[in-house]
């Protein structure tokens, strides 16, 4: 039996799984990664050899830090604003889905009344048109 993408999403996120294993998966490999080619390349050492050939520009090795510090914590913040964001918006969006849902099945509804109670109204006046129709003939008949 297949299942809907709707089905397949997780209920408490709406993501579907398989998309949230592969950005897990592509995460790790960028990670493993960046930790063989530092250990290749000894990003590390390269830094330690610039600052000592280079001695006066270890006054921005704190600034760099500091900033890039800084920034992961920006980015945190920000991403996860944004998520509450996303997650309001998200409900905000199923609760006007299921107000539609709810106005279009009181539509419906309202539709099926009117063409029964037109169907009865429509069958009544011929019933009512039939006897005329017959009373006149009747009268005709005896005219």
């Amino acid at each position: 039996m297949t299942k809907s993408p709707q089905e397949t999403k997780d209920t408490n996120t709406g993501v579907q799984p398989s998309r949230v294993l592969r950005d897990l998966i592509i995460l790790f490999a960028a990670i493993i990664l960046v930790l063989i080619l530092s250990y290749f390349f000894d990003m590390f050492t390269l830094i330690v050899r610039f600052l000592r050939k280079y001695p006066d520009k270890i006054v921005y090795v704190d600034e760099v830090i500091t900033g890039l510090l800084t920034l992961s914590i920006g980015l945190s913040i920000f991403a996860w604003r944004r998520w509450l964001e996303l997650k309001k918006e998200t409900s905000q969006r199923i609760r006007n889905q299921e107000e539609l849902l709810r106005i279009t099945a009181t539509q419906a509804e309202i539709e099926r009344i009117i063409g029964k109670q037109l169907r009865v109204d429509m069958d009544q006046m011929k019933q009512d048109v039939r006897e005329i129709l017959q009373l006149l003939c009747n009268k005709h008949k005896n005219i």
